[in-house]
């Protein structure tokens, strides 16, 4: 491999973890909602499951530390890109999935004005 094929490795590498914890934290804070869900429809108790929610909940903190860490990668990843003389490489993978819409409420549109809540 040459540079460039080595660096764009680990650029897919890169997002590609990023794109596999920011699942996981999705995946995690469903099941949180499916355990509150259920508690909900069986009529039970808040205190029930309480352990269990607290540690799923531990998970999501524990998964939102580790995406901080990997942001943090990133960062020196491109500081250290820079230093050796590389250039900016690319601003980002060109094919990455469409973002979804975002949220209506509290958000600045692309104009910079606030919308209508």
């Amino acid at each position: 491999m040459n540079k460039a094929d080595t660096i764009a490795s680990v650029a897919g590498d890169l997002n590609s973890a990023e794109q596999s914890l920011d699942l996981a934290i999705t995946q995690a804070t469903t099941l949180i909602q499916s355990m509150i869900g259920a508690r909900t429809a069986l009529s039970l108790s808040p205190l029930s499951g309480a352990g269990s929610q607290a540690r799923a909940m531990e998970a999501v903190a524990a998964m939102a530390t580790a995406r901080e860490a990997l942001v943090a990668c990133h960062e020196e990843l491109a500081k250290d890109h820079r230093r050796l003389g590389y250039g900016v490489y690319a601003s980002g993978i060109l094919n990455k999935p469409a973002e979804a819409a975002p949220p209506t409420t509290g958000e600045l549109s692309r104009t910079g004005r606030l919308r209508a809540v």
